[in-house]
C-alpha cells in the first residue's frame, strides 16, 4: 500500500493546529496528569462479597425450597437469610458510593 503524503497547505494547517495545542494550558495539563490504569483496579473479592455471595445462594436456596415444601422453619429462615442479604448489599452500595465520590474528589454527604 502506498505511504499517504501531506500537501504542502495540509502541512501547514497541521503545523498551525500543533501550535494551537502547544498554547493550551489546561489541556497540557490534563494530558500530563491522565492515568493510564482505570479509576477503580479490579481487586480481589473482600470478604463482604464472598459473603453477599454466600448470602445470596443460601437465601435462593431456602427460597426454593421453603417455596417447595411450604414449611414455616424454612420459611422463617429465609426471612431471616434475605434481611441479611439486604444488609449486606447496602453496605456494598454504600462503601461503592463512597469510593466513587473519593475517586471523583467530591464530598460524599
Amino acid at each position: 500500500m502506498e505511504e499517504a503524503r501531506l500537501s504542502e497547505r495540509e502541512r501547514r494547517i497541521l503545523a498551525e493546529i500543533e501550535e494551537q495545542l502547544d498554547q493550551d494550558e489546561p489541556l497540557a495539563h490534563r494530558l500530563r496528569t491522565m492515568r493510564r490504569a482505570p479509576r477503580l483496579p479490579l481487586r480481589p473479592a473482600s470478604a463482604a462479597r464472598r459473603r453477599m455471595t454466600a448470602l445470596g445462594a443460601l437465601s435462593l436456596t431456602l427460597l426454593v425450597l421453603a417455596v417447595a415444601t411450604e414449611a414455616p422453619p424454612l420459611i422463617w429462615a429465609f426471612a431471616a437469610t434475605w434481611v441479611l442479604t439486604l444488609v449486606t448489599l447496602l453496605r456494598l452500595v454504600v462503601r461503592w458510593s463512597r469510593r466513587m465520590a473519593a475517586s471523583r474528589g467530591t464530598p460524599d454527604g
